[in-house]
């Protein structure tokens, strides 16, 4: 008797846990088909953001589908070889079923990787266009500051030893080379819609990041190093830029806005920001 409800009892723990299992996994799913309002991603607006939610949602589906199949097996097997008093049998398994399963593996994630280059690869690897506007994002605890070259078209030298950004000149623009006196350093990222921007990051004391989610684009702030990356913004709009690498106590405050304005708004920004100089 003994015996008997103690193997009633493995048994019923054994169902119950597969029962779980599947509950999970249909919850797991609720929440990603759903489309909840805090789970609703906003729009692109770049082509190759497009290409990355593209990207995303093959990852995902491909991804959600292992999870899936392999979760109800596991639920599966656990509730068809629960335990009823009988006799466990040992297996080595089989060599060639793991070899199957870690090729297929390799295969699948390097293939989603290998479709999912080009997008990466074109912001970050493909130089931009001659003609790209040229603006540098520097970040510091905790703020970013944008510089435009001006009607030069050239950033003046930088020294450090000039950083103060109590007098106006938080970048240490070179006060002695003549082609930083027209440059103009803001706080927000002003660009005009279905033009190339080519970006320079970089960063004065430690590791910030520049995350714009409408771009889809994330890229750390090394110190000592300028990162070039480009877009083409095609909708006009505000949208929030924050620094997503833990920089310091004052992190969360860390962000700024890029404003996305027609050819006339941006011509208006750079000549009200010249004459503020």
């Amino acid at each position: 008797m003994r015996i008997s409800k103690r193997n009633s009892g493995s048994a019923a723990t054994a169902a119950l846990l597969s029962l779980i299992i599947v509950v999970l996994v249909v919850a797991t799913v609720y929440v990603f088909a759903s489309n909840l309002p805090w789970a609703v991603r906003p729009a692109p607006i770049t082509s190759v953001g497009a290409e990355i939610d593209h990207q995303y949602g093959l990852t995902l589906a491909v991804a959600g589908t292992v999870f899936i199949l392999s979760q109800l097996g596991l639920a599966f097997a656990v509730f068809k070889f629960r335990d009823h008093g009988q006799k466990a049998h040992f297996t080595r398994g089989s060599n060639t079923l793991e070899a199957i399963w870690t090729t297929a593996t390799i295969v699948l994630f390097l293939g989603l990787g290998l479709m999912g280059h080009k997008a990466w690869a074109e912001v970050r690897f493909t130089p931009a266009a001659p003609d790209a506007i040229q603006v540098e994002v520097t970040g510091n605890q905790f703020v970013f500051n944008f510089r435009y070259p001006g009607p030069d078209g050239k950033f003046g030298k930088l020294d450090p030893k000039q950083i103060s950004a109590s007098t106006g000149n938080p970048l240490g623009i070179d006060a002695n080379d003549p082609a930083g006196k027209d440059d103009i350093v803001v706080p927000t990222l002003t660009v005009p819609v279905n033009h190339e921007v080519n970006l320079l990051i970089r960063s004065q004391d430690v590791i910030h990041n520049f995350y714009v989610r409408e771009l889809r684009i994330q890229q750390d702030a090394m110190p000592g190093m300028v990162i070039p990356l480009h877009f083409t913004a095609n909708t006009i709009g505000q949208y929030e830029v924050v620094c997503t690498q833990l920089c310091g106590l004052g992190h969360s405050r860390m962000h700024s806005y890029l404003n996305v304005v027609s050819d006339a708004d941006y011509d208006a920004f750079l000549k009200q920001q010249a004459a503020g100089q």
